[in-house]
Parts: structure tokens; C-alpha cells; sequence
């Protein structure tokens, strides 16, 4: 893995409120973020920019969450893969940024996929472009680890659907967010903590 790609990849991404502001930007034109656009990315856009407006004042830590970033030994940037479009992505962002602002040792950085193929490339899941995709950096630009694109639990049952019904399909999607508003981000904070004290 190129740490230069790494570099330059950290340097163009946005911080959580210029993603923010850039997917509101787009929505106002109506545009989705990336190279194809439909109405149906269009819709699921639209639906993320209020699931995440809504996110951002309900999320919170937990109190072991806190205290384990309180005692985070090293710095870390989260460079992470993502598109507005993408409901896993709209989940995920709103904890990271909480996990960012809530610690002085992580930095968090979104790219858009389909603008980083290069990037994207290099972190496949069973050789697709599933995002979110967050990439765990060191100081030195050095890539430690990577996670996504969902909590171990959600994997879990995207696995076990696909196995028993050969694919996703809309009721799946709707109860897979069902199940993220139940979670209330608890599954993301306590897989990346682990992560990083992994590292």
C-alpha cells in the first residue's frame, strides 16, 4: 500500500461539515454525489442528508467510549471512503465525527468513492466498492487497519440473508436501518475502539 496515495488522499478529503456542506450543495441542483446519477440515488440522498441532520442531535457516546479514547496512547486519522448516497455511509459518518470531536488523537477525512478509484482499489470487500470504507492511518501515513462497510453484528446479518435468500432486497435494507436506530451507533463506536487499541 502507497503511503503517497494515502497522502494525497488525506489532503483533498473533506472534513464532516464540508461533506456535509458539499451533499447539500449537490441536493439544492438535484445531484447525488458521483459519477451516475439517478432518481433513485437521487432519493436515497435525499432521505441520508435528513437521516444524518437527525443523527447529528440524537447520537452520543458512551461513557466507555470516552474513557477509552480518553487513554488513546498514539494519534489516528480516520480517512474514510463514502458517497451520499449510500445509507450505510449516513449511519456510520455522524459516530465518526462524534469520535473525532470527542478526541484530540483522531482526525476524520471523507473522500467521495467514485472520485478515488485508485484508493477505493486497494480496500475491496470480497472484491466489491462497498462503503463505507474507514481506513485507520498513523502518523506516518501508514495504514494499520481498515474497517467497514458496517459493524461486525450488521455484517453478520447481511452474510446470513445473502446465504438463505441469495441477495439484499428492499425489506432487508429497510430492517438492516431498523436495526441501526435501535443500535444508536453503539456496534461502530465498540468495533473501532477495538480497533484502535489494537493498534
Amino acid at each position: 500500500m502507497n503511503n503517497k496515495l494515502i497522502e494525497s488522499s488525506l489532503l483533498k478529503g473533506l472534513t464532516y461539515k464540508e461533506y456535509r456542506e458539499k451533499i447539500k450543495n449537490l441536493l439544492s441542483q438535484g445531484l447525488s454525489t458521483g459519477v451516475e446519477q439517478s432518481e433513485a440515488l437521487l432519493d436515497y440522498s435525499l432521505l441520508n442528508d435528513k437521516r444524518m441532520d437527525r443523527l447529528d442531535k440524537t447520537l452520543k457516546i458512551s461513557d466507555e467510549t470516552l474513557n477509552s479514547l480518553k487513554h488513546l496512547n498514539k494519534k489516528f486519522q480516520f480517512l474514510v471512503i463514502a458517497e451520499g448516497w449510500c445509507g450505510d455511509a449516513a449511519q456510520i459518518l455522524p459516530i465518526l465525527n462524534l469520535l473525532a470531536e470527542a478526541s484530540t488523537k483522531i482526525d476524520l477525512k471523507i473522500v467521495f468513492r467514485d472520485e478515488n478509484e485508485d484508493l477505493m482499489n486497494h480496500f475491496l470487500t470480497n472484491g466489491s466498492k462497498s462503503i463505507p470504507k474507514v481506513i485507520i492511518v498513523d502518523e506516518k501515513n501508514t495504514v494499520i487497519n481498515s474497517w467497514g462497510p458496517r459493524p461486525f453484528i450488521a455484517t453478520k446479518m447481511v452474510q446470513d440473508y445473502k446465504e438463505k435468500n441469495g441477495a439484499l432486497d428492499a425489506e432487508f435494507k429497510k430492517d438492516l436501518q431498523i436495526w441501526y436506530n435501535k443500535d444508536k451507533g453503539n456496534s461502530t463506536q465498540e468495533d473501532l475502539i477495538k480497533l484502535l487499541k489494537a493498534s
